[in-house]
């Protein structure tokens, strides 16, 4: 497995592989294409299918800037390797082709292309499945987030300490902003008014509430293209931070135990990467709000006192229970049903939690059986669920939009 700081990224929403990945080819096809007079970028399958939604074309054409840019939509066709894959042409002052670049955008901010696809990387984890790591845990009798130390090295803590920096600036200021989200939802910001209500609410009330309204505040966040961590990704982005802001307030954890908590996570969150796929084009939300709500459940187990098998159980929960999610979102803004998604993911991250820690940890269905089902599950899903806005609530929202305008 690669490092944790691949599955970490801060960049700007609202989409880790509509926004962050294609900022990041266009940047480097720019660099390696000097000398260019304009450029033309052909857009393919779900990128091209929710990429106005996603601003993957302001994105692009921000980056290529000065130069013009002609982006072209191809959501019906696709490349080889992958759903969400880029053409980028390199044109001379005629407008000639003087070079071109294939790749993909495969989840969390990462590219690839065709010749780093089988790419042998050197591992920095000596294990890869959850199994293996659990025994390494009980024979050493440590812990995951000690795993995480000893493959990476104590530098990592570092790296941790500033992501968890940028988690709550991003979370404070979106409990401090208001107002509509781009697009033609015209969709209100929620976050600020659920804090506020959470504050004066009883003490049942105020827990959940307080919650929803920080996993709210990340994702409006993101939605509205502001700054965010990807958690394993941007859409997802909401629910491992408002887990963990909310135990740090109600518990006074220090900083150390909250970077502890975010190095088990990141290592559930590369479990899944490396084993199945935390890309919504490849393996629908599952892939992504289910592994964020795994990442979350785990690191509020630790947080809470629970055990190695327990931490790993309530993993297995959080993933296990958005088995099957589609990702359909509306209109192809990373709003409806994503924004609720998070806040709801969140608040079931303490609960599978909770659920581990009234156990002794052992349970039937282990996390790495139920990350094969996800992607399983994933490659037997319909590309009309998986991030091209065809089906399911889109296609809904799109049938009732024309019966209103009719």
């Amino acid at each position: 497995m690669e490092n944790i700081r691949e599955l970490y990224r801060v960049g700007n929403g609202p989409s880790s592989s509509h926004t962050m990945g294609p900022t990041r080819a266009a940047s480097t096809f720019k660099q390696q294409s000097m000398g260019a007079s304009s450029f033309r970028v052909t857009l393919y399958g779900s990128l091209a299918a929710t990429g106005k939604g996603h601003l993957t074309d302001v994105a692009i054409t921000q980056v290529l800037a000065p130069s013009p840019v002609d982006i072209l939509w191809k959501p019906d066709e696709t490349l080889p390797l992958h759903p969400n894959g880029m053409r980028f042409e390199a044109l001379d002052s005629d407008g000639n082709a003087m070079g071109n670049w294939d790749t993909y955008s495969v989840g969390g901010g990462a590219i690839r292309d065709a010749k780093n696809w089988e790419t042998k990387i050197k591992p920095v984890y000596p294990l890869s499945s959850m199994d293996k790591i659990l025994t390494w845990c009980e024979e050493n009798g440590s812990s995951l987030w000690e795993f995480v130390v000893q493959s990476e090295g104590t530098e990592i803590l570092t790296f941790l300490e500033t992501i968890w920096k940028e988690m709550e600036t991003t979370l404070r200021r979106g409990l401090k902003t208001e107002g509509l989200l781009p697009g033609t939802l015209h969709l209100a910001r929620k976050a600020a008014s659920y804090h506020i209500k959470a504050i004066n609410a009883s003490h049942a009330v105020r827990v959940i509430g307080s919650v929803f309204a920080y996993a709210l505040a990340v994702s409006e966040e993101n939605a509205g293209g502001g700054t965010v961590v990807t958690a394993p990704t941007c859409g997802s982005s909401g629910v491992l931070p408002a887990a963990l802001y909310y135990l740090r307030e109600a518990y006074h954890f220090d900083t150390e135990r909250i970077l502890r908590a975010l190095a088990t996570a990141g290592l559930i969150g590369n479990l899944v990467k490396k084993n199945a796929s935390i890309s919504g084009a490849e393996v629908g939300c599952q892939g992504e709000i289910g592994t964020a709500c795994a990442m979350a459940s785990a690191a509020a187990a630790q947080l809470l006192g629970g055990t190695v098998p327990q931490i790993e159980y309530a993993a297995e929960m959080g993933m296990e229970h958005h088995l099957g999610l589609t990702c359909d979102p509306v209109e192809g803004y990373v709003q409806i049903p994503c924004i609720e998604r998070n806040a709801v993911a969140a608040g079931r991250a303490l609960h599978c939690s909770t659920f581990a820690l009234f156990s002794d940890g052992h349970h039937r269905i282990s996390f790495d059986e139920v990350v094969t089902t996800m992607r399983e599950t994933g490659l037997d899903m319909g590309s009309c669920y998986k991030e091209t806005a065809r089906s399911g609530l889109a296609r809904h929202w799109l049938d009732s939009e024309s019966a209103r305008k009719g």
